[in-house]
């Protein structure tokens, strides 16, 4: 019995995509005659829907925010996005797939792309370090398990 349900359950990545980019670098070239001392900042979110039966889009959105002083040098923001199959999971896993695995699938794509960005800008190379998209999953699972609890301590 174990096998059957083993063999129903089916994940395949059928497209993955680029379905917004943006690059603004509102100060240059000032910013290149500058002493290079930036500050960075990253927003990440993740959304998916359902495209028809047993078929997901998740989109990642990564937005990169560097500041030298109280100047912007430059926005990036990339949100990356893949076309998943998905079938013969329960609620609860569905869900971590899509919130978690799906992700950690679509990072380095859009990794890439903000890589690619911020170089033809002009700017030094940035490499975002790895995410652990399992534990943001289950920090956005406790917060909701929160908010349905009204905040109260167990």
């Amino acid at each position: 019995m174990a096998s059957q349900s083993e063999t129903q359950q089916h994940f395949e990545i059928q497209r993955v995509y680029l379905k917004d980019v943006s690059f603004e670098a509102p100060n240059s070239p000032h910013m290149f005659v500058q002493e290079w001392t930036p500050e960075t900042k990253l927003q990440l979110s993740t959304t998916f829907v359902r495209l028809g039966e047993n078929m997901h889009e998740v989109a990642l959105s990564v937005t990169v925010t560097t500041t030298v002083g109280e100047k912007t040098a430059y926005l990036a923001e990339v949100k990356q996005a893949g076309a998943f199959a998905i079938r013969g999971f329960a609620d609860a896993q569905l869900n971590q797939l899509l919130g978690s695995y799906c992700p950690n699938v679509l990072f380095p794509f859009a990794r890439e792309a903000i890589a690619e960005l911020i170089a033809k800008g002009g700017y030094p190379q940035l490499l975002l370090a790895p995410i652990n998209f399992d534990a943001v999953y289950a920090q956005q699972q406790r917060s909701r398990d929160q908010a349905t609890d009204g905040g109260a301590a167990h």
